[in-house]
């Protein structure tokens, strides 16, 4: 998540209070879940959103709003964040909405606890079904059905065989600040793998890799980027032959596909 001058200060101060909070037991999806909550409340309540962002306003009158309005209803360690959010300085009032629904994300990637590389090949392979089905992402992204409606078929096609972090991140994915549910899902990969200090790599192959040559792959990568890689690899027969890795901007390319297009580019030349 890009954010510049206070908004990431903000930010950066509360990510620590959130790992302080779960460190302490806190439970991390129930805490993922009422933060995103508070986020698309303030995305829909301007009133709401301009009294939490308003530098004027005394930080310790908003931060007893704060609790007025949610204590009780969520989990105290998600007010205590939203409390702390509301009495820091954001550049842009969005920014108070789009970090609150980051620290959701987090906090749910938490709590899959152990369980994180599983937690990022069910989010990619939910999001390569989501780009490869046109029936699935019309339902998806259907204005005519209500949230709730979308929420309940990802149940049925996810509940009892991924995990419950994934079932809630893909139900968020549907009403949160991202363009489409595929991009949701792919920024979400990122963060589980960016919560425990990995990068994500996606490799391009056109046929399926042995365990081995995963393992080979993945350690070769890791060396070269002073970090644990997570493989998300794509089966594209158009490489013909040969591997392509993307790892954030950088890209490297060794497939049959692309040493023949620069083969004809020489020829036309």
């Amino acid at each position: 998540m890009q954010l510049r001058g206070a908004s990431a200060d903000a930010l950066a101060a509360l990510l620590d209070q959130l790992e302080a909070a779960l460190q302490g037991g806190a439970v991390a999806a129930r805490v993922g879940d009422d933060l995103f909550t508070v986020a698309g409340l303030l995305r829909s309540e301007p009133s709401l959103r301009r009294v939490a962002t308003d530098v004027s306003v005394d930080a310790a009158a908003k931060e007893g709003l704060v609790r007025d309005v949610f204590g009780g209803k969520l989990d105290p360690v998600a007010v205590d964040l939203v409390g702390s959010a509301v009495g820091r300085r954001w550049t842009s009032g969005r920014d108070l909405a789009d970090s609150l629904e980051h620290l959701s994300e987090v906090a749910l990637v938490r709590s899959a606890g152990d369980e994180s590389g599983r937690l990022a090949d069910e989010l990619f392979v939910f999001g390569q079904a989501v780009n490869d089905n046109p029936s699935l992402r019309d339902a998806l992204s259907d204005p005519a059905r209500s949230v709730e409606d979308k929420a309940a078929l990802l149940g049925s096609l996810l509940g009892g065989k991924a995990l419950p972090a994934t079932v809630s991140l893909a139900q968020h994915a549907l009403a949160g600040t991202y363009r489409t549910v595929g991009a949701a899902l792919a920024t979400y990969q990122q963060v589980a793998a960016a919560v425990h200090d990995q990068r994500v790599a996606t490799v391009r192959v056109a046929h399926e890799l042995s365990d081995a040559d995963r393992q080979r792959l993945g350690e070769a990568l890791s060396r070269q980027y002073g970090r644990t890689i997570h493989l998300n690899v794509v089966i594209d027969p158009e490489v013909i032959g040969g591997i392509r890795v993307e790892i954030g901007d950088d890209v490297i390319d060794g497939t049959v596909s692309s040493r023949l297009d620069d083969a004809r580019r020489k020829l036309a030349g």
